[in-house]
């Protein structure tokens, strides 16, 4: 669906939860490369990352899952001609209509119908917020039944939403 026909709500949910400075930067957030590389050279069990959303997008649309040099250097090659061509209207459109946000739900009108019962206009901040919450693991975590640690991270993006500026939905 078009950017036009989904909650303004839900980028902003987005970028709150995945890419905080998704309007600051052109398709690569070296701060937080830097410091997920610091972090991970420290060790532990969980690997932090480090992708943008323009990263996932251009993952998501033009390459294949896994973890590759050669697949990360193409996800860079693809990364820049987005940001270059696109501009992030279109970046955050691609990232909502082609990211699973459940197990085998592809896109935010797909979530909106089955987990809400209704369009993707009208989902509701909380609901956007929600869903938002699943996004780095949506076949574990569920917006249609949400577990207490999905509704405590509702609540924490819900308040980042807070210093999100609000999305331009206009091309």
């Amino acid at each position: 669906v078009s950017l036009d026909n989904i909650s303004p709500h839900l980028p902003v949910a987005v970028m709150a939860s995945e890419d905080q400075r998704f309007l600051l930067h052109h398709g690569f957030d070296f701060d937080a490369i830097q410091k997920a590389a610091k972090r991970n050279r420290r060790g532990g069990k969980r690997k932090l990352g480090a992708s943008t959303i323009s990263q996932q997008t251009a993952k998501n649309v033009f390459l294949w899952q896994g973890r590759s040099w050669l697949r990360k250097g193409l996800e860079a090659y693809f990364t820049f001609l987005i940001e270059t061509l696109w501009g992030k209207q279109r970046i955050m459109e691609v990232y909502l209509n082609s990211i699973e946000m459940g197990d085998g739900i592809y896109g935010v009108e797909a979530v909106a119908e089955q987990h809400f019962g209704i369009n993707a206009y009208n989902l509701t901040r909380a609901d956007c917020a929600l869903i938002a919450a699943t996004l780095p693991n949506p076949r574990r975590y569920s917006s249609k039944t949400p577990s207490p640690y999905m509704r405590k991270r509702q609540r924490q993006i819900m308040h980042q939403m807070t210093f999100i500026p609000a999305f331009d939905m206009r091309r």
